[in-house]
């Protein structure tokens, strides 16, 4: 029975070696990994930038003569058309004042007319001993003098005229008008600061952006290394509340100067808006194609993750399946998938499936994954 007890620990120990002898024979287990092979492509880049809507004409209605408003002819916030009537100042005085005006220009073209006829008998007489040089002279002269009343008078008559018809405040352009900021019965007065309304022209529409001028500068050594392409895409806009919007739009200029606050660059883009859905003054976010990259490599986020310190790093399989780690360099992200700068290249065999399961140098089983039938 003693024996038994002897027995049964040295059994035990034989039945671990033959275990271990026979894990060691099998090797380590491969893991098996899926992976992309990266290629490279034309890729155009695209920022987001922060931008605000602003009218695409603005025209504050003024008064250019003085009186009381007598009515107003439209209702706010609607839609004007240029010359369509909007406030009408009573115009007695002025209508009174164009009168008298025309009865000057009368009066003076009357008196022309007799002196010029006086004139011409003056000069026929003028070789003849009828009539002196001086006396001649001073009918001729006075001739031209009425003359010269006469058009004097038809310009106060222009002015008067003119007077009468700016009692009548018409819309300098077509677009919405805003609030009256003047009631029936209010004084204006040519010269005054307050206008009386304002119209807006809301289609088509200005988005007016900023970009730093340090991105810009980049963008323009890219192009001209040759490393990138100018890109001619349209623009596309995204809401407020997160919604895109519906039509694209142009890039119109880059202001020629940076702000010395906020060290950018102000770029005008021009945006269709026949629903009026745009108004001035709203926050907006531009997608802006600046370039487009011939050779660019990009890499599915998946396949892309972060070491402790932050930096970003992906498997590949490199040569006798062997996994390497590499940190590399990411630019912005294309959809799902990461614009690679520096650490892959086109042919790399990316591993974006059981990274979790491998560290660098192991031997790894890859097998082709399709993303696309993943989705």
């Amino acid at each position: 029975m003693r024996s038994l007890f002897i027995l049964a620990p040295l059994l035990a120990l034989l039945a671990c070696s033959g275990e271990d002898k026979s894990a060691a024979a099998v090797g380590p287990r491969v893991v098996e990994v899926g992976f992309v092979t990266l290629r490279a492509r034309s890729v155009t880049v695209s920022r987001q930038l922060a931008g605000r809507t602003n009218a695409f004409l603005t025209s504050e209605v003024r008064p250019q003569i003085t009186g009381i408003i007598k009515s107003r002819k439209f209702t706010e916030g609607s839609e004007v058309k240029r010359g369509q009537a909007l406030y009408q100042i009573d115009g007695a005085r002025y209508r009174a004042a164009r009168n008298e005006a025309k009865a000057a220009l009368d009066t003076a073209q009357t008196a022309a007319a007799a002196l010029e006829s006086r004139a011409e008998r003056y000069r026929a007489l003028r070789g003849s001993k009828a009539v002196s040089a001086q006396q001649s002279d001073d009918v001729i002269a006075a001739a031209a003098e009425a003359k010269a009343r006469v058009e004097q008078a038809r310009a106060a008559l222009q002015t008067a005229a003119l007077n009468l018809a700016y009692t009548k405040i018409s819309a300098p352009i077509s677009g919405r008008i805003g609030r009256s900021l003047v009631t029936v019965g209010a004084l204006v007065t040519s010269n005054q600061s307050q206008a009386l309304a304002t119209i807006q022209e809301l289609d088509p529409i200005y988005v007016d952006i900023t970009q730093s001028s340090a991105e810009l500068l980049e963008l323009r050594r890219q192009l001209a290394k040759g490393a990138a392409l100018p890109a001619k895409a349209s623009l596309t806009l995204t809401l407020e509340d997160g919604t895109d919007y519906d039509h694209p739009g142009t890039l119109e200029f880059a202001e020629a100067m940076v702000d010395e606050s906020t060290g950018s660059v102000t770029l005008r883009a021009k945006f269709p808006n026949p629903d009026k859905t745009l108004l001035p003054g709203m926050f907006v976010r531009v997608s802006a194609p600046q370039a487009v990259l011939p050779k660019a490599v990009l890499a599915p986020q998946q396949g892309i993750t972060r070491d402790p310190r932050g930096r970003a790093t992906a498997f590949v399989v490199g040569k006798g399946d062997i996994a390497e780690l590499r940190t590399v360099t990411t630019g912005q992200a294309i959809g799902d998938q990461w614009l690679i700068l520096d650490g892959l290249q086109a042919g790399d065999r990316l591993i974006v499936e059981g990274t979790s399961r491998i560290r660098p140098g192991v031997t790894v089983k890859p097998v082709t994954v399709d993303l696309e039938k993943h989705e």
